[in-house]
């Protein structure tokens, strides 16, 4: 057997090769690409000969994605995911006074995986399709994400000097006609000139219909009462909200389209997944948080070894601290954010269109659990139940699912 640490880099690897006593046997810094992962199998085959079992290679780095680990893994090497908190952790058995190199990471990293594999997360065995569906998954919300950085920086802008524009748009900052209407008056006294007919014309431009009473709400918004700044400093405000709007129409144009285009090719993917009806069948999902989740959890069938496995992935179980006579549940903050971020909102949407769910989150809140924790409850039972179901090759059924808390409350 040998054992491999790989700290990786943006342009090499830092690699230990260890033999099962903990010795080392070979270092070295190989470069990125096939020049590195080349000299990397010829190190291993001089060790254990050209024609030797690759499953006697076990290899831990701190990523799970890239070439370089798909390389590996085609390879038929045992790969291991480190966590780099569980490098953290190990160090310190080498150097408590906390002094960190590469070549010493790649050092830990190989004997974590001599002496603890049996507790580390090999690479899942996910399908090319699967991986697809994730990277395009999180492209598609990552393009979500940046407009809404935009958005945000403009809302903090205004707040600042121009408050009657929030009150006039609401929620709705970012739609067409906001933005047109702030390049028209990026500043309270171009806005107290704007005309019902400028209004209504921007709206009707957007495409908006009925809008009589939207265009006298903008209005009166915008000519309301607020506090001002200096003349220099609002007309330099207002230069950067220009700024920001300009940024914005751009940004939101392009990246309209792009989402589009992403959604477009995700759904594809997605229905070519076998397993996309059973993601559909359940409630609060469709063809966008189904394809996040899948991506995220993957579809390797032996990744999970139960449904608690799972929702520890998921992030949505408890963590229990329990030391003497003292024990405290929290909640579990090492953990996937894109993927709770879609389990919770598949428990938001799934309240208004299944009563097991419903029933189930407003017995949390008669606990005195708040929203997000009561909602993080259903989350951990839609990721339990989509377990099941991806292990029985069979679809959500309301009855099934919720018929044990459903006996427990009639109870």
């Amino acid at each position: 057997m040998l054992f491999v640490g790989d700290d990786w880099a943006e342009g090499h690897h830092d690699i230990e090769i260890m033999d099962e006593s903990g010795q080392a046997l070979v270092k070295a810094r190989l470069p990125e690409g096939v020049e590195g992962i080349g000299r990397l199998h010829a190190l291993i085959a001089e060790r254990l000969g050209p024609d030797a079992d690759p499953q006697r290679v076990l290899i831990g780095i701190e990523t799970d994605r890239g070439p370089w680990v798909a390389a590996l893994v085609a390879a038929g090497y045992r790969v291991f995911v480190v966590n780099p908190r569980q490098t953290f952790r190990f160090r310190e058995r080498f150097s408590p006074s906390g002094a960190k190199s590469d070549a010493a990471d790649a050092h830990v990293l190989a004997d974590m995986v001599r002496t603890d594999s049996h507790q580390l997360r090999p690479v899942a065995g996910d399908s090319d399709l699967a991986e697809a569906i994730k990277l395009l998954a999180r492209a598609h919300q990552s393009l979500i994400w940046d407009r809404q950085r935009l958005v945000a920086r403009l809302r903090a802008q205004l707040r600042d000097f121009f408050p009657a524009a929030l009150a006039a748009f609401g929620e709705e900052l970012a739609a067409a006609e906001a933005l047109d209407l702030l390049k028209q008056a990026p500043d309270p006294d171009k806005a107290m000139k704007l005309s019902l007919a400028k209004i209504t014309t921007t709206l009707r431009r957007a495409g908006r219909r009925k809008i009589d009473e939207r265009v006298r709400k903008i209005q009166d918004g915008l000519r309301s009462e607020q506090l001002r700044l200096p003349v220099t400093v609002q007309r330099a405000y207002a230069m950067t909200v220009n700024s920001l709007v300009n940024s914005l129409v751009a940004m939101i144009a392009t990246t309209v389209e792009q989402i589009d285009h992403l959604e477009q090719e995700l759904t594809e993917r997605f229905h070519e997944h076998p397993d996309s009806a059973i993601y559909l069948s359940q409630p609060g999902i469709g063809v966008v948080l189904g394809s996040r989740v899948l991506g995220e959890f993957g579809d390797d069938p032996d990744r999970y070894a139960g449904p608690k496995a799972r929702k520890n992935y998921a992030g949505t179980s408890p963590v229990t601290i329990a030391s003497g006579c003292r024990s405290t549940v929290n909640a579990r903050y090492v953990r996937n954010t894109r993927l709770i971020d879609a389990l919770m909102r598949q428990a938001m949407t799934a309240l208004a269109g299944s009563p097991g769910a419903r029933a189930y989150y407003d017995r949390q809140r008669a606990r005195g659990l708040p929203h997000n924790a009561a909602l993080r409850h259903v989350g951990n039972r839609f990721a339990g139940i989509l377990h099941g179901c991806l292990a029985t090759h069979t679809t959500y059924d309301e009855a099934t699912a919720w018929s044990h808390h459903t006996a427990v409350s009639a109870a």
